[in-house]
C-alpha cells in the first residue's frame, strides 16, 4: 500500500500558494481589505442594522477572489470538465481544504461563508445525477455565471435532524392550465436566502411521517408571492444568512421537481456526502493550525526562565492533539480515496458511516484543538487577537450541522450492528 500523495497532487499545491502569494495574499492587504480578517472581524463583516446580513462590499471581497480564482483555473476545480472544472476527486478535495485551513484565516479559504479559492459545489453532483438537461443548463451554468443560486431547504422549526417528520406539505394543483403543486409550511436555518435566486425546498407529498419515502424537492424562485422571510437567526458567529421563513399557497409547475417524485431524501444524501468530508478535511486543517500555534507558542514563551513546552502539562496534551490529527487525516483521506472508486449514488449504503466518522470526530477534535490553543497561550489565547475564539465559534456549529454529531453516530452505530448497510446481510443471516 502507498500512502504517499500523487505527485501531481503535491505539484497542483504548489501551484495553488503561488497563486495566493501572486493574487490572493495582495488582494486581501489592498484598500483596507484587513479590516475584515480583523479577529474582532463581526463588525467589518456584519450589518447589524439590517438584520445582522453580511456587508455588501464584504460579500464582493469574496465575489472578486473567486473570479481571480476562476480566471486561473482554481476556482470550479471539482467541477466536471464539461462545465468549466477539472474533475478534482475528493481525495484532492479533501487534501486542498486541509492544507489551505492549516494556514490560518484569510482570504484563500474563509469558511465562515464557505468560501474558497477552490470552491465547493455540491449542488453541482445534485444537478448533474439528478437533474434534467433544463435544470442543469440553467442552474450549473448559471450558477458559474452566478446568475443562478441555490439555497438548501431541508430543516423546519420544529424538525432538524428528524426530516421524515417534516410539516411542510406540496399537494397537485393545476394553475392557468399548467399542472402544478401548492406548497405550504415553513422552513428554518436556510442559509444564504439573502442572495439565492432559488431554494431546493423539500415537502412531504405521499407517505406517513416518519417514512423515507414521500418525500420531494422542489426548486421554488425567490421570492416567489407566498414566500416570507421572517427573519435572520442570529448566532455565535456573526454575521448571519441563515433564514426562517414561511410559505403560504406558493405555486410551482411540474418542471421546478428537481428528481423523483418522493425520493426527494436520497438526493439529499447526495448533497452532504460531499460536504461532510470536505467539511472533515477543514475541520481537521484548522486543528493542525491550532496545534502548530501552540506549539510554536510554547517554544518561545519563557515563564519563570524556561521554556513553556518544557512543562509537561503542556506537552502532553499537544502529544494527544497531534496523535489524534496524524490518525484522522489517514481516515479522511482513506474515505476520500474509496468516494472516488464508487458511484455517486451508491455511497449512502456503500460508505456513509465512515463520512459520519470522519466529520463528527473532525468537527469535535477542532473544537478540542481551539479550546487548548487558547489555554496555552493563556490570556492573548482568549481574546480576540489571536484567531481561536473565532476558530472555536465557527467550527462549533458543525457538530450540529450537516448532521448533529449524535445523528451521524447513529448512523455509524446502525452500520456497525447491521441494521443499515452492507453487514445488513450478514446479521440476517444469523437469524436473530
Amino acid at each position: 500500500m502507498d500512502f504517499s500523495l500523487p505527485a501531481d497532487l503535491e505539484a497542483y499545491l504548489g501551484e495553488l500558494d503561488a497563486f495566493i502569494a501572486a493574487e490572493i495574499a495582495p488582494l486581501q492587504a489592498q484598500d483596507d481589505n484587513e479590516r475584515f480578517f480583523d479577529h474582532r472581524r463581526e463588525w467589518a463583516r456584519t450589518d447589524f442594522e439590517n438584520e445582522g446580513l453580511p456587508r455588501p462590499e464584504w460579500e464582493a471581497l469574496l465575489r472578486e477572489a473567486g473570479s481571480r480564482a476562476d480566471a486561473a483555473g482554481h476556482w470550479r476545480f471539482s467541477a466536471p470538465k464539461q462545465y468549466g472544472g477539472k474533475d478534482g476527486s475528493n481525495l484532492w478535495m479533501a487534501v486542498i481544504r486541509d492544507r489551505f485551513a492549516a494556514k490560518g484565516l484569510g482570504l484563500h479559504n474563509d469558511l465562515q461563508n464557505e468560501h474558497s479559492i477552490v470552491g465547493n459545489f455540491p449542488f453541482v453532483a445534485m444537478f448533474d445525477q439528478f437533474g434534467t438537461q433544463a435544470q442543469k443548463d440553467e442552474f450549473i451554468t448559471g450558477g458559474f455565471a452566478r446568475t443562478r443560486r441555490v439555497a438548501f431547504g431541508l430543516t423546519e422549526p420544529d424538525h432538524g435532524s428528524d426530516a421524515t417528520f417534516m410539516e411542510t406539505r406540496a399537494v397537485p394543483e393545476v394553475r392557468d392550465g399548467i399542472s402544478g403543486w401548492r406548497i405550504d409550511g415553513s422552513k428554518m436555518w436556510i442559509t444564504g436566502m439573502h442572495v439565492a435566486s432559488h431554494v431546493a425546498l423539500f415537502a412531504r407529498t405521499d407517505g406517513a411521517d416518519g417514512s423515507a419515502r414521500g418525500i420531494t424537492c422542489f426548486l421554488v424562485p425567490n421570492p416567489t408571492p407566498g414566500l416570507e422571510i421572517d427573519e435572520y437567526m442570529w448566532t455565535f458567529n456573526m454575521p448571519t444568512d441563515h433564514a426562517r421563513f414561511y410559505l403560504k399557497n406558493v405555486w410551482v409547475p411540474d418542471s421546478a421537481i428537481l428528481g423523483e417524485i418522493g425520493r426527494g431524501l436520497s438526493l439529499a444524501q447526495s448533497f452532504v456526502h460531499q460536504n461532510r468530508i470536505r467539511q472533515a478535511a477543514s475541520s481537521l486543517g484548522a486543528a493542525t493550525y491550532c496545534l502548530e500555534q501552540s506549539v510554536r507558542y510554547a517554544r518561545q514563551r519563557k515563564p519563570f526562565g524556561q521554556e513553556l513546552a518544557r512543562n509537561q502539562a503542556i506537552q502532553f496534551p499537544l502529544v494527544e492533539l497531534a496523535t489524534q490529527c496524524e490518525m484522522l487525516r489517514t481516515l479522511i483521506y482513506k474515505t476520500a480515496w474509496e468516494m472516488d472508486r464508487i458511484p455517486h449514488k451508491e455511497l449512502e449504503h456503500a460508505l456513509s458511516d465512515k463520512i459520519s466518522m470522519c466529520n463528527y470526530y473532525a468537527n469535535r477534535l477542532v473544537c478540542d484543538a481551539a479550546d487548548r490553543a487558547m489555554q496555552v497561550h493563556g490570556g492573548i489565547g482568549y481574546s480576540r487577537h489571536k484567531p481561536f475564539e473565532h476558530i472555536f465559534r465557527h467550527h462549533r456549529r458543525y457538530r450540529i450541522t450537516e448532521g448533529a454529531e449524535e445523528i451521524q453516530m447513529r448512523k455509524v452505530g446502525a452500520y456497525l450492528f447491521g441494521y443499515l448497510g452492507p453487514r445488513r446481510a450478514e446479521f440476517e443471516e444469523l437469524k436473530l
